[in-house]
C-alpha cells in the first residue's frame, strides 16, 4: 500500500541538482498555443530555480532531437522531460524517451517501454485485465463489420490517442446500430482500431500518484458533471478539456478535496497503485477512474500526466505540501536516484 494525503513518505529533497528542462513547441501550432507552451515551461523553470535548482533550457522545435541533446553531458545533469511529442510526428512522446536513453541521460517520468505501452490502449487494458485490476468491460474492433457487443450504454474511443482526442458526446452510444456507426466513423476518421467499453455512468475521479519503490496517492479530484443529466455530456470530451468557448468546458468543474470513507480510500488506493505498478509508471502519473456499486474502475492511465499549474494533479500535490517548484524538485530528486553520479550519495549538489 502507499500513503494517501499525509506527510510525505519521501526523504528530504536535495536542492541544487542541475536540471535541463526539455519541452517541445511545434511551429505548426496556432501562435497562442506556442506562447502558452513557452510560458508554462518558463513558469516551471522559474519555480524549480526558486526551489534551489540550476535550470538550463532546451526547446525541441523540429525532429532534430539527437543534435539538440548532444551538446549536454548526461553525467552533469538530470533532464526534466516535458516533451509530449517530437514536432511533426504524432504520438511520438516515446521517441523522446528513447533518444534520451540512447544518449545515456537520466530523466523524469516514464521510460521508453512504458511510453510505448501507454500509446496503445489495447495493451494497457490487457495488462490491467491480466493483473485483475477492475476496468470496464471492453473489446477492440478493427472494422465495423466485426462489431458484436451487448452492454449499453457504451463508449467508443480511438485506440491510440490521449487527452480525450477523438472523444465527443457522440462517443457514448446506446444501441447496436449507433455503436456500429460510431465505430465506422472513428476508424475512418482516425485510421486506427477502436476501443469499445461499457460506459460507467458513475462518479469520476482523477487521482495522482508519485514515487517509485515507495508510492504516495495524492488526494483525488472529482470531476463535477452535475450541470448535466444527459449521459452523453457526462464525460471528459476533447471539447470539455480544450475548447474554452464550449458549454462543456465552462460547466464541468473539479472538486478538490473531497471526503471518502476509509473503506473507499482503501479500495481506491488498491486499484490506483496496482495500475501504476502494472503499467510501468515512474516518478508520477494520473489515473482516471469511475466509481459504481463500490468498485473503482480504471478508465485510463496517464503516464507523464499534464503538470501545468492549474491541473488537478498539481492542485492535489499542493494539498499535501508540494507547491509547484517543490513538486518539480521532487520529480528531479526521484529521477536522481537513477543517476550514475547523483544517485550514489557521494557528491554534494548544493549550489
Amino acid at each position: 500500500m502507499g500513503q494517501p494525503f499525509s506527510d510525505s513518505i519521501f526523504p528530504g529533497i536535495k536542492p541544487g541538482l542541475p536540471v535541463l528542462l526539455l519541452n517541445n513547441v511545434d511551429p505548426s501550432w496556432p501562435q497562442v498555443d506556442i506562447q502558452l507552451s513557452i510560458a508554462l515551461a518558463d513558469r516551471m523553470a522559474e519555480a524549480m530555480h526558486d526551489a534551489g535548482h540550476s535550470v538550463m533550457r532546451a526547446r525541441l522545435e523540429n525532429d532534430q532531437l539527437s543534435p539538440l541533446l548532444s551538446v549536454y553531458d548526461p553525467a552533469e545533469l538530470i533532464v526534466f522531460n516535458w516533451c509530449e511529442e517530437v514536432p511533426g510526428i504524432p504520438r511520438s512522446g516515446w521517441k523522446v524517451a528513447q533518444e534520451l536513453e540512447r544518449q545515456g541521460f537520466t530523466f523524469t517520468g516514464a521510460d521508453y517501454p512504458a511510453l510505448v505501452l501507454s500509446q496503445d490502449k489495447r495493451q494497457v487494458q490487457q495488462r490491467l485485465r491480466d493483473a485483475g485490476i477492475p476496468t470496464p468491460a471492453w473489446r477492440i474492433f478493427d472494422s465495423a463489420d466485426e462489431v458484436d457487443w451487448k452492454l449499453f450504454p457504451a463508449i467508443v474511443k480511438p485506440a491510440f490517442e490521449h487527452c480525450s482526442y477523438g472523444i465527443s458526446r457522440q462517443s457514448v452510444v446506446e444501441s447496436l446500430a449507433d455503436l456500429i456507426r460510431r465505430v465506422d466513423y472513428v476508424i475512418t476518421t482516425h485510421q486506427q482500431p477502436v476501443l469499445v467499453e461499457e460506459f460507467i455512468d458513475g462518479r469520476e475521479f482523477h487521482v495522482g500518484v508519485i514515487g517509485n519503490h515507495a508510492l504516495q496517492m495524492l488526494p483525488p479530484a472529482e470531476i463535477d458533471f452535475s450541470a448535466f443529466t444527459d449521459i452523453h455530456d457526462r464525460l471528459c470530451t476533447y471539447e470539455a478539456n480544450f475548447d474554452s468557448n464550449s458549454l462543456a468546458y465552462q460547466s464541468i468543474g473539479t472538486i478538490l478535496p473531497i471526503a471518502f470513507t476509509s473503506e473507499e480510500l482503501i479500495c481506491m488506493e488498491t486499484a490506483v497503485l496496482a495500475a501504476y505498478r502494472t503499467t510501468g509508471c515512474r516518478d508520477y502519473a494520473r489515473m482516471d477512474i469511475r466509481l459504481r456499486d463500490g468498485t473503482f474502475y480504471i478508465l485510463d492511465v496517464n503516464h507523464n500526466a499534464d503538470i501545468s499549474p492549474d491541473t488537478s494533479l498539481i492542485r492535489a500535490a499542493e494539498l499535501v505540501g508540494y507547491p509547484y517548484g517543490l513538486f518539480g524538485s521532487l520529480l528531479v530528486n526521484l529521477a536522481a536516484e537513477r543517476h550514475p553520479v547523483f544517485g550514489n550519495g557521494k557528491q554534494s549538489y548544493c549550489s
